[in-house]
């Protein structure tokens, strides 16, 4: 069937010319595959381009690609090439051994031979099934996966969807992003499949698609319960059926609000994805203490100190996805602290407040979207704006705290100048100057200086 689908990036498109006509006179057959196809089915124009040649040796095609690429060859078992500066990655099918499905990915061997539609049958979804070739511009569809795109259906391909059980993840966040319905043979085909023995790095890539361009990232987790994969994640399985006082919660229980809560965070990403995703991460697991803490106390459904109480099921959680103990640090403080904007605007709290939570959080900013979104969960009651959040960023801004803490203005290169000798005493002076800047005792270097110097007779040996 001829589709003429445009790609507007002259680099891309130029590029795929190039690579076609060469395979093309090589006696090979260039496909574009997977999201890239999918994407310009949707009338999408994509990011970047997955392709894959058929007809030609690895060998030989790795020698045509360097005549005109600086090329890194990925894998001799799957015979990936990814073009330096370039967007692009290019492959050969690959087949099992004895056509096993379990066999490790290291015995895998290029099979350039393959047909294009039992290559795409080892694909994972429908909508990610099809290729289409820019030279006659024909598409292959062998799974319907346009009619599974326009019924926003997601659908796995065949039995070899267990080939790689992260495939469930990828899932995931798929259904967030195209805000796709599981078909029901899916989720009973992914119930057994397990994530143990996966590589964190490659769950935590499909964690991120979820939270940095879910549309509706409440379906990617409705789709991750409904396949039974919470089980390996406790700290959001126990989130199902714990209870929330109505009065304040009418929505449901935590589980239901989280979901809400990640749904309202996605509308209003920023586009920063360093912000995004240490957001998104704080929206995710804020309330992570409630089951810990959850008790009926005189006719009410209470959950005092659930905010400290969820530091440990983050960092559990976050630890088991990836290493990176920066973002982890970040992501805590808006846990601990995401009632606190509430809090501080309800006592119309003092500057010294606001920046002792600024010391604590670094990024006051950050802070009041995760509160935002967390007031924001609870239809049907109505959203107000979050007056307590508008406060306490017009507070920060005005102390130039918004987007860091506040910088102690004393050093201990200051009080070496003043005689103060290393050790023990500087570090307490050290503390006592800031501790005095925060509470607004002094607002410049010189009054830190003059406050240190107050203080030396009284704290020297």
């Amino acid at each position: 069937m001829p589709i003429r689908f445009r790609i507007e990036d002259p680099t891309l498109s130029g590029t795929l010319r190039m690579i076609e006509q060469m395979a093309r006179r090589a006696g090979g057959r260039t496909w574009v595959v997977g999201g890239s196809v999918r994407d310009l089915a949707l009338g999408r124009q994509p990011h970047d381009l997955d392709l894959e040649i058929f007809g030609i040796p690895p060998g030989r095609l790795h020698a045509l690609l360097t005549d005109h690429f600086t090329v890194e060859f990925v894998g001799k078992a799957f015979g990936i090439f990814k073009l330096h500066s370039l967007p692009i990655d290019i492959s050969i099918p690959v087949r099992f051994p004895a056509d096993s499905p379990t066999v490790p990915s290291l015995l895998r061997e290029a099979a350039p031979e393959m047909t294009i539609d039992d290559a795409l049958a080892r694909r994972d979804f429908t909508m990610n099934a099809m290729a289409w070739d820019p030279d006659t511009l024909e598409l292959r569809d062998p799974f319907d996966g346009r009619g599974d795109l326009d019924a926003r259906v997601l659908r796995h391909v065949s039995d070899r969807f267990a080939e790689d059980p992260v495939r469930v993840l990828r899932g995931m966040q798929l259904a967030a992003r195209f805000e796709l319905t599981a078909a029901p043979a899916t989720i009973a085909f992914c119930r057994p499949l397990t994530q143990e023995g996966q590589p964190a790095e490659r769950l935590w890539e499909e964690w991120k698609k979820l939270l940095l361009q879910g549309v509706t990232p409440s379906l990617g987790l409705r789709f991750l319960r409904d396949c039974g994969w919470l089980r390996f994640y406790p700290e959001l399985a126990a989130l199902e059926g714990c209870e929330q006082d109505p009065a304040w919660h009418p929505e449901g229980d935590v589980w239901i609000h989280t979901l809400h809560c990640l749904d309202w965070y996605a509308t209003e990403r920023t586009g920063n994805r360093e912000d995004d995703l240490i957001v998104g991460l704080g929206v995710l697991c804020h309330d992570f203490g409630k089951p810990a803490t959850t008790r009926h106390e005189f006719g009410r459904i209470t959950s005092r100190g659930h905010e400290p109480a969820g530091e440990a099921p983050t960092r559990r959680f976050l630890e088991r996805l990836t290493n990176q103990e920066d973002l982890i640090a970040q992501v805590i403080p808006l846990v601990l602290c995401h009632l606190r904007p509430r809090a501080l605007y309800d006592a119309r709290a003092s500057d010294s407040a606001v920046r002792r939570l600024a010391r604590q959080v670094g990024r006051i900013d950050r802070l009041v979207r995760v509160a935002r979104a967390d007031h924001a969960g609870r239809p049907p009651k109505p959203f107000d704006g979050f007056p307590a959040g508008t406060w306490l960023l017009e507070r920060a801004r005005r102390l130039d705290i918004d987007r860091r803490a506040p910088a102690p203005l004393v050093m201990g290169r200051h009080l070496l100048e003043l005689g103060v000798p290393p050790g023990p005493e500087m570090g307490r002076l050290l503390d006592d100057c800031y501790e005095a800047q925060l509470d607004g005792l002094f607002t410049s270097l010189d009054e830190g200086l003059a406050y240190a110097r107050h203080k030396i007779p009284s704290s020297a040996p």
